[in-house]
């Protein structure tokens, strides 16, 4: 590529944009389903639709631009946000308000592949910075969305949002049609295209996770997205049921929640690189998570809350992209988009069963409930990474060839 800093920052600029466009609508969907008599439960189910659909289709994205290259599914990805935001603003029924999340989830791999494209762009000593400029940009957008969202949802008019975010995802479509190159050389797009194709069934994943690097980092990433994802997606629902905050204000406080994103992921990461690596700071995110999550979960007042929301942060961003540069540092260049995908998958997992989960112990034994849950699957991460990933040797990462991971497995490739 000629200019990898001019492509870097254009994608930095689509994440910010696709960020923007989501921000928008997340805080007020509880309130929006309300709106058609859903309750705690059926939020959570709700917001646990979304992260089904990107579970069956990350990997599969994320594979498939290993080999044909990142733009075009991106494309894809970004059109089907837009044509998502376009039926929830146009909904009628709390069903169709179902099917947009599902429609956004099912080509909804934009974060993804957009990591993956900064790992193409970037070397592997800058890879983790550039990570971090990816948190940034999402916690950016995190600090104008929600704030802009509530203010346009004034009065219950919830669909204009709605409509906001569909224009703000057009915009992308536009920009990365028009401006964002294509990452992946030709030549090495043609030579990954002759290569055995890719298993795209869940044999990958368990067989991933057998391998000695790769699997721990990726069990940690199923830990720690188990935990952020129960405060996200729950947090509008807790803030409606423990403090009382109506749409507007939960919307502000995550607001301030994206300023502190900025700061961990533009700034703090850059700071703790210098005395730490990746896998110390998967263990200090999971200890500090555990800690401040379980804070929050017990937080009696609104002033308490944007005092816990600090060390929260922190270790949410800490966490986010500590895991995935060391994955991205696990396996061979070929295998980034696909390994990516596998860790989007686990993501998107816990997309499902966070607000699954988390609205059941919600709605049927108190707010504290979902924060407490998210604290123990903290705790266990630390204690997990402190024993099998801290000391594990950079040398022996990434695996030998035939233990790679986007290709059907061989027999007796991965180690038990």
């Amino acid at each position: 590529m000629k200019n990898p800093q001019r492509a870097l920052f254009l994608i930095l600029l689509f994440v910010f944009v696709d960020v923007l466009g989501f921000s928008l609508i997340l805080p007020l969907l509880p309130y929006y389903a309300a709106t058609f008599g859903a309750k705690a439960e059926v939020v959570g189910l709700l917001l646990g639709t979304n992260g089904l659909a990107q579970l069956l289709s990350a990997p599969i994205l994320g594979r498939l631009s290993d080999r044909y290259g990142r733009r075009p599914f991106l494309l894809a990805s970004i059109a089907s946000t837009v044509a998502s935001f376009l039926l929830l603003g146009f909904a009628r029924s709390l069903a169709m308000i179902f099917v947009s999340r599902l429609l956004d989830g099912l080509l909804g791999g934009n974060i993804s592949l957009a990591q993956a494209y900064v790992t193409d762009v970037t070397e592997n000593k800058e890879r983790t910075k550039g990570l971090g400029l990816i948190g940034a940009s999402f916690g950016l957008a995190f600090i104008v969305g929600p704030a802009l969202g509530g203010t346009l949802a004034s009065g219950g008019n919830y669909a204009l949002p709605a409509f906001a975010a569909a224009g703000l995802a057009f915009l992308n479509l536009i920009g990365v049609l028009i401006g964002l190159p294509e990452s992946l050389p030709k030549e090495e797009r043609a030579r990954r295209a002759k290569e055995p194709r890719a298993s795209f069934t869940a044999r990958a994943l368990v067989e991933a996770l057998k391998l000695p690097c790769v699997g721990p980092l990726l069990q940690a990433q199923l830990l720690s997205s188990l935990a952020s994802s129960t405060f996200e997606t729950i947090f509008s629902l807790f803030a409606q049921e423990r403090l009382r905050l109506d749409a507007r204000t939960t919307s502000y406080v995550l607001t301030y929640v994206g300023i502190l994103v900025v700061l961990v992921q533009g700034v703090g990461i850059r700071l703790l690189l210098k005395r730490f690596s990746d896998k110390q700071l998967v263990f200090g995110g999971a200890f500090l998570g555990a800690i401040s999550i379980l804070a929050w979960a017990f937080t009696p007042s609104l002033g308490l809350l944007l005092v816990v929301l600090v060390p929260l942060s922190l270790a949410s961003g800490v966490l986010r992209v500590a895991v995935n540069s060391a994955l991205t540092k696990s396996v061979w260049p070929e295998e980034v988009g696909g390994t990516l995908g596998l860790s989007a998958s686990l993501g998107s997992l816990s997309r499902v069963v966070s607000p699954t989960v988390g609205g059941f112990l919600l709605g049927r034994i108190g707010a504290a409930a979902p924060g407490t849950l998210g604290a123990a699957l903290l705790a266990w991460l630390a204690y997990y990474a402190w024993r099998r990933i801290v000391f594990v040797p950079d040398l022996a990462c990434p695996p030998p060839r035939k233990m790679q991971i986007s290709r059907a497995p061989e027999k007796g490739a991965f180690p038990g």
